[in-house]
């Protein structure tokens, strides 16, 4: 049974209810997602986690509406996604969703402050000053905001990428694979503001990640296998993380 399948969390930031996702056609069909049931508490970090070709990515891609699932019901916060039409959907994924891509997907030509509030400029939306300031100084940016992406190390990129994520208070953040090219220190913190932005400012995280160190971080790890949910684990470590993995002949 698919975590949390047959019953809905009062306080849900993100459910998925029969979501199937199937690529091509009959005996070449693939399906990335065979049902998954699945609820994102409010104010917790989740952290997905399967082999390759599990379904990870496609299930995040299509809970953030990146990506249209070809059956099945998706809700973020509060809103049924199968509803809106483009106007409506640019609009949630602007307002109420933030992303965090292993690529940090910065614009070049623009400053690392530029690059921050990029989101909120485009929709017209004036920047809380005080967040903004907390954000970038939890992460240690100010001294590097004039700089542009290419006079930036990869750590201080996906820090940037982070703060953008955060700066306009989405109801939901989703990380795919956010340390994936980044060294160790780097990693860390990442992970820490991530991991802090829960802790004090209630954030709701949903990260894929193959790294039982970056899972770590999660109050909660759900594992897939074949396009389903197979388990998950609270309180997680690094070893109790790594020993479920080895079970999955992922290792």
């Amino acid at each position: 049974m698919s975590p949390d399948s047959g019953r809905h969390l009062r306080d849900a930031v993100a459910t998925a209810r029969g979501l199937t996702k199937v690529y091509g056609r009959g005996e070449a069909a693939v399906h990335a997602l065979a049902g998954v049931d699945i609820d994102f508490a409010r104010g917790e970090f989740t952290a997905i986690m399967g082999p390759s070709g599990s379904g990870k990515s496609t299930l995040m891609h299509c809970m953030a509406a990146l990506d249209t699932p070809t059956s099945g019901q998706v809700v973020v916060d509060g809103v049924d996604v199968s509803t809106l039409g483009d106007k409506a959907l640019t609009r949630l994924r602007r307002d109420r969703i933030g992303f965090v891509f292993q690529s940090f997907n910065l614009v070049p030509t623009l400053s690392a402050a530029e690059n921050i509030t990029l989101p909120m400029d485009i929709a017209g939306r004036k920047v809380d000053k005080d967040w903004y300031d907390t954000v970038v100084g939890i992460l240690g940016l100010g001294p590097r905001l004039s700089h542009r992406p290419n006079e930036l190390s990869g750590g201080q990129q996906q820090r940037v990428a982070s703060a953008r994520a955060l700066v306009g208070r989405p109801a939901i953040v989703f990380a795919d694979e956010p340390t994936g090219n980044l060294d160790s220190r780097s990693s860390a913190e990442v992970l820490g503001f991530l991991r802090r932005s829960v802790d004090e400012f209630g954030q709701s995280i949903v990260m894929v990640t193959h790294e039982p160190s970056a899972a770590a971080y999660a109050d909660r790890v759900v594992f897939m296998a074949d396009g389903s949910f197979v388990d998950e684990m609270r309180r997680p470590t690094a070893e109790s993380v790594l020993d479920r993995m080895k079970t999955m002949g992922d290792l």
